[in-house]
């Protein structure tokens, strides 16, 4: 044990250093909070739909609430239910077996309603493309408005695509 810590005072702390401000990210956080504010006048509620994905997507969905990207400060909520959402975030290839239930949950989606196909997966099917099992992209299923590119893409092109959806451009 006395070894053990004889070592740890000789190492010291190593950790990484924080990451450093990211003016880009500001840029995006700010035109994303007043678009949302001029299109809805309140905040923004999105639901998650995992229509078949491999999970990468879902953890960049993930890393948005952490501190760094921080996307409740901005006034953008998740919610459990279509019925209150205004945004899907759709990632995956649907499968079959989610093609019923994803169009049910855009159907409760009260209008005006956005849809953002996430990944390659969700914007073209990706590595599964279609098949027995899969439908494809998400655009076969239902109307999207918006399609991030990447596998996975990072939080911050997840912030661009929410803004393109809800400024209509």
């Amino acid at each position: 044990m006395y070894q053990l810590l004889k070592q740890i005072v000789k190492t010291g702390i190593k950790t990484e250093a924080p990451p450093m401000p990211d003016e880009g990210l500001r840029v995006t956080a700010q035109r994303l909070e007043k678009a949302m504010l001029d299109k809805l006048g309140r905040a923004l509620a999105i639901r998650h739909i995992d229509a078949g994905s491999c999970n990468g997507c879902e953890l960049e969905i993930h890393a948005l609430s952490n501190p760094y990207y921080n996307i409740e400060a901005l006034g953008i909520k998740f919610t459990a239910s279509p019925k209150h959402a205004d945004l899907l975030l759709v990632t995956g290839p649907v499968a079959k077996n989610m093609e019923f239930a994803l169009q049910r949950a855009y159907d409760c989606t009260p209008a005006p309603k956005l849809v953002v196909a996430v990944g390659d997966c969700g914007c073209n099917g990706g590595i599964f493309g279609e098949s027995y099992a899969s439908c494809g992209r998400v655009a076969n299923v239902i109307p999207v408005d918006v399609a991030v590119p990447g596998c996975p893409p990072t939080p911050q092109a997840l912030m661009v695509g929410i803004l393109t959806a809800i400024s209509g451009k």
